[in-house]
């Protein structure tokens, strides 16, 4: 699943140089917005459980905070790399800017695996986290939140650490907090939720109806069972999910004709999304490969895993039928895999607006948090289909004025509000 060779964030700048040449951005406002304007690595001593102290590599990198604070996940994953982190970071800039919401770019990430950790150390492991870079972080200053193999409760570790070094309660330090401590209703589903109220919007646009449309989806986190469970209510058919197999260190590919069940899936699968082989074959499941999910004869696909997964080496492998690709996952297409879809006239919503529910519903809860006042989830899921269409919509009109593909259209509305802010603080 892992290419050695890819680099998230030379990607990230190849993208960010195309779109900056297409509407002749001045070298002062590339040369800031191509690189973070910080970063920070640090080591987290940590006493594991039998009493030995093990060292673990941390990351933060702030992009560029002209809109507002930072805002970006914090993930655990024992592959994790600056290049990595920096790219999401970019990502996440352009993110909160295609959606409009006040909020800048960064990331954060720290190389470990949780699952061979107990949760007394997946918690001394938050704490030290914040300790290193509390006077870095905060409600005013840059927002964290849950991402690759963290949850609320990691945050929630992570926000009493923050409060017990500053002596107050900062709510809004950190989101995606459990219901209940500071959390906002909606927000488990709002990335997924996110993903297909942009897919809805772009299936009207082919004038196609949902119920007419079946579609592959590569993962089973948090994001794509949201994201099959709507699609799904409104009628669509997903007949084959993908799922790392954490024992094997590979992926598997699990396909019903007729369509698969989500809750039966649920109930045979893991907390990380890893869905059980053979409970899964016993119920009628087809088991085929980790790269199958791309080969299927289906009009939508959803990659809802990790960064480069459609690559050149794979990408011929599309199906003639398939009509859109919905990027649910942060990069999951490669620059040479970007072209060849662009040049099949496959409708693509590109990453940074068809997932930016998640950080809209983390803003959400910024602005609950501020108020002390929460919304019932009705109201939260209302406002995100409000501001993800109205992202799409201005993002399709202007791939459709200019006839230019959805990525470089969202990357020019994104790029020319960052850049305009960074004018108008006389940065550049």
């Amino acid at each position: 699943m892992e290419n050695k060779s890819y680099n998230a964030f030379k990607t990230a700048q190849q993208q960010f140089d195309n779109i900056a040449g297409h509407i002749n951005l001045d070298s002062g406002t590339r040369e800031l917005l191509r690189v973070p304007m910080r970063e920070y690595h640090v080591n987290i001593p940590i006493r594991m459980d039998d009493g030995t102290v093990k060292v673990f590599s941390g990351f933060r990198v702030q992009h560029n905070d002209a809109l507002g604070p930072g805002k970006g996940g914090i993930r655990f994953h024992p592959l994790e790399t600056i290049d990595t982190v920096r790219a999401l970071s970019m990502w996440m800039t352009w993110k909160c800017s295609v959606v409009d919401i006040p909020l800048g770019g960064s990331k954060g990430g720290v190389v470990c695996d949780p699952h061979h950790l107990s949760l007394h150390e997946q918690e001394r492991i938050c704490r030290g986290w914040v300790r290193q870079l509390a006077r870095d972080i905060g409600p005013v200053r840059d927002v964290p939140a849950p991402d690759v193999m963290t949850n609320g409760q990691h945050m929630l570790w992570m926000l009493d650490e923050y409060e017990t070094i500053t002596g107050a309660k900062y709510p809004g330090m950190i989101t995606g907090k459990p219901v209940g401590m500071g959390g906002s209703l909606g927000r488990t589903e709002a990335t997924g939720f996110g993903v297909v109220f942009t897919l809805r919007e772009a299936l009207k646009e082919l004038n196609l109806l949902p119920e007419n449309t079946t579609a592959s989806v590569q993962g089973f986190g948090n994001v794509a069972q949201y994201a099959i469970q709507l699609y799904t209510q409104l009628g669509g058919n997903v007949i084959c999910v993908s799922c790392w197999d954490q024992a094997e260190g590979k992926s598997y590919s699990f396909k019903k004709k007729t369509g698969i069940n989500l809750d039966e899936l649920r109930g045979i699968s893991d907390r990380f999304g890893g869905i059980d082989r053979e409970k899964a074959e016993a119920i009628g499941y087809e088991i085929l490969s980790g790269e199958s999910w791309l080969e299927q004869d289906v009009d939508i696909l959803i990659p809802a895993a990790l960064e480069n997964q459609i690559t050149k080496e794979n990408v011929g492998t599309i199906k003639p039928s398939v009509k859109i690709i919905a990027e649910a996952a942060n990069g999951p297409t490669s620059v040479e895999a970007d072209e060849v879809i662009k040049s099949r006239g496959i409708f693509l919503i590109p990453d940074f607006l068809a997932n930016a529910g998640g950080v809209t519903c983390s803003y959400f809860e910024q602005v609950q948090n501020n108020m002390n006042y929460y919304w019932e989830k009705d109201e939260v899921i209302g406002k995100l289909d409000l501001k993800m269409t109205s992202a799409f919509m201005k993002v399709s009109e202007l791939a459709r004025k200019n006839d230019l593909y959805m990525r470089d259209s969202a990357y020019i509305i994104s790029i020319t509000r960052v850049a305009e802010a960074c004018k108008q603080r006389g940065w550049v």
